[in-house]
């Protein structure tokens, strides 16, 4: 009898294994099975929708990936950036100058992007990063505002203050992207790459280094990380979404000017981020959705929305500060 009172609590553990291993899967297939879904109804959009609604919602897939590179930046690393905007700025005059003025082909103006924001994010990031809180969101608020204002006034590489017209249209197999469910789903499809990127990186060793420098930084150097190194690398990986992402705005708009990159551009991703909830990727595409769609729902009220927004987003931060959709701190 004695003898299979061992092998029956084995038998018994191993069944709650199980049970949890069962569990575990189900809820990962009801999780990618509503990935699906949403995906896919996402894709049907511009069937069944009309130019506005597809206009809208490309607009907010262009702010999700602009809010997902500030994540890296204010969510992973908890590094304070005012001057967001300059980086998208540098994408979308690469893209604008190297076709207007050189005639490049869209698609090698990505990686000329690519190789720029991170020198933009090396700029910015390495004689500042032992800067700490506030002083640096200054110097952040700072290089944005250079940026545009340089932009502003290089006239004949940039086009002054009314910017770049006639830049081309990318193309793509021989399918000229004019249209806007073209952009539409080129959106899309960066708004994909940038949730994968951004949960690779969340979940790797430099996502945990970022983790640990967020909540202490003198801990973290304490156990060996490079901190500056460290935050460094969230500079320029954001920066790095930011520029691609410009280089689709560019190409969308086919005109660019210092306006487009003023601080309330900076300000208003910033925005997105913390009232989607700092850290949590799936809070970075509620909170740009939500300042997206809020005000174009509400536009028969006219000006009075944005009142009606700014009552929202303070109730919000007084009685749910960690936004919407928070990360889960341990």
């Amino acid at each position: 009898m004695a003898d299979h009172a061992p092998q029956a609590a084995a038998a018994v553990k191993k069944t709650g294994l199980e049970e949890r291993l069962i569990s575990l899967l189900d809820d990962k297939k009801r999780r990618y099975s509503a990935y699906a879904v949403l995906i896919a109804g996402t894709l049907l959009v511009p069937l069944i929708g009309d130019t506005y609604v597809m206009e809208i919602l490309a607009n907010s897939f262009f702010y999700i990936v602009l809010c997902l590179g500030l994540n890296i930046v204010v969510g992973f690393a908890g590094l304070l950036d005012l001057g967001y905007a300059a980086f998208f700025a540098v994408g979308a005059y690469t893209t604008g100058i190297l076709t207007s003025h050189y005639g490049w082909n869209f698609w090698l103006t990505i990686p000329a992007a690519v190789v720029f924001s991170t020198i933009a994010g090396v700029i910015i990031g390495g004689p500042t990063l032992r800067l700490r809180s506030d002083y640096l969101a200054i110097v952040t608020l700072g290089f944005g505002e250079i940026t545009r204002i340089a932009a502003r006034n290089l006239k004949d590489i940039s086009g002054g203050p009314s910017g770049l017209i006639g830049i081309s249209r990318p193309s793509f197999f021989g399918l000229e992207l004019i249209q806007i469910q073209h952009y539409y789903y080129a959106f899309f499809v960066l708004v994909l790459l940038a949730v994968f990127v951004s949960y690779r990186l969340q979940h790797s060793r430099l996502g945990r280094a970022w983790q640990y420098v967020r909540e202490d930084e003198d801990a973290a150097e304490a156990m060996g990380i490079d901190r500056v190194a460290i935050k460094l690398y969230a500079y320029i990986i954001g920066a790095v979404f930011a520029g691609v992402a410009g280089c689709f705005f560019a190409a969308k708009m086919t005109a660019i000017s210092p306006d487009s990159f003023q601080f309330m551009q900076s300000a208003t991703i910033l925005m997105a981020v913390v009232l989607g909830g700092m850290g949590k990727i799936p809070g970075m595409v509620v909170g740009a959705l939500a300042l997206i769609l809020f005000p174009e729902v509400f536009r028969e009220i006219g000006s009075m929305r944005m009142l009606v927004f700014g009552i929202v987003l303070i109730t919000m931060m007084i009685f749910r500060p960690q936004g919407i959709w928070p990360e889960h701190r341990n």
